[in-house]
């Protein structure tokens, strides 16, 4: 299973969440959700997702 850290793109040392398990868009709404099932939900776009190398970043 391939879990992502989600960075803000502006700030790459700030992580917004890790342990990201899916990714969902709805216009400028980015919600992230852990293995845990927790969300959080960021207004944005999402300027990179590298799934093998675990890495998502958000301008946010």
């Amino acid at each position: 299973m391939c879990l992502s850290t989600a960075y803000r793109e502006s700030d790459p040392d700030e992580v917004l969440m890790e342990y990201v398990s899916a990714i969902d868009i709805n216009g400028e709404n980015i919600t992230l959700t852990d293995l845990m099932g927790e969300k959080k939900t960021f207004k944005g776009s999402l300027t990179h997702a590298d799934l093998t190398g675990a890495v998502i970043r958000i301008d946010c």
